[in-house]
């Protein structure tokens, strides 16, 4: 008896597989390494804390609600380096960190800031949180449209274009810290004023120091002093939270202009060192010149008498 076809569909196509050619079976997904996975839980840990925030805002807890975002922007910063310690990089995994930055901060820290003091604006206050998180998005979607450009120059890796999402957040609630450090509440209208400067620098062009392409070296006498120092900072902002994020984010924003000084002086040096690659280039291109007009007329035989 003739073995039975048996009908299938393959990418949408309707396909006979005889059973008598068992590589004919229905394609498979490969297995998928752990490896592949850590960063990508790391990343969905964080937008449970983005969301997280959001609803502890909701709810008048502000200060977790702000430890929350925190929590997600070390999160957003642990998981990429521990996708390249353990070659964990996938398309997937991008993606996924773009749309967790997109909602832990953009979309989060808007919240925040509305149910913290914006909603006294009514619709300007809400005109304002949206155009934060339309402006992560925005700064988001720019910084992977150009991640692959050919055209960037070499020093163009130590820096970002606009001020990064991660930190754009933490700065922009800056009103919430030094409210929790027992300041007078800022005027609504300075929030939502102070709201908008920072999306504004999100999708600003301005070159910020990211330090990501930055080889750097500790001295082997300074590793142990290297040491106290981090857990001095970490024991710090676990202490005096309010007061660390204050001053981070001052310092930070002081900080951005020094920041295009140096993109500057980089583009003004490499700008000069081309152009003296060029000449040299086109010189040894043509090695010999031609004999001008004048010495050829002096090089041509005399009349005779």
């Amino acid at each position: 008896m003739a073995a039975q076809a048996v009908v299938c569909y393959i990418d949408g196509m309707q396909t006979p597989i005889d059973p008598r050619y068992p590589e004919m079976r229905r394609r498979r997904f490969r297995p998928i390494p752990v490896r592949m996975l850590v960063p990508n839980v790391i990343t969905l840990l964080a937008i449970c804390a983005g969301l997280t925030a959001i609803r502890l805002s909701t709810e008048g807890r502000m200060e977790l609600a702000v430890a929350a975002i925190v929590l997600a922007a070390v999160l957003d910063g642990v998981d990429g380096r521990v996708a390249r310690l353990i070659k964990g990089q996938s398309k997937f995994g991008a993606e996924l960190d773009s749309l967790a930055d997109f909602v832990n901060f953009g979309v989060a820290p808007g919240l925040i800031l509305y149910f913290w003091q914006l909603h006294d604006l009514n619709n300007v206050g809400w005109i304002a949180a949206m155009i934060f998180a339309i402006s992560g998005g925005l700064r988001l979607a720019r910084f992977n449209a150009t991640m692959d450009d050919p055209n960037k120059p070499p020093f163009a890796a130590n820096f970002f274009t606009g001020v990064p999402a991660p930190a754009g957040a933490i700065a922009v609630l800056l009103p919430i810290y030094l409210g929790f450090l027992g300041l007078p509440m800022p005027p609504a209208t300075l929030t939502a004023s102070y709201t908008l400067l920072i999306a504004f620098l999100m999708v600003s062009r301005l070159p910020v120091f990211s330090g990501k392409a930055a080889r750097w070296r500790v001295p082997p006498e300074m590793v142990l002093p290297a040491f106290v120092a981090v857990v001095l900072m970490v024991a710090l902002l676990i202490g005096y939270p309010w007061h660390m994020l204050s001053v981070g984010s001052v310092l930070y924003l002081l900080s951005l202009p020094v920041g295009w000084k140096s993109y500057r002086d980089q583009e003004r040096a490499f700008a000069a060192q081309t152009a003296a690659v060029v000449p040299s280039a086109a010189e040894a291109a043509t090695p010999f010149a031609p004999p001008s007009s004048a010495a050829s007329q002096d090089e041509r035989p005399t009349h005779l008498n």
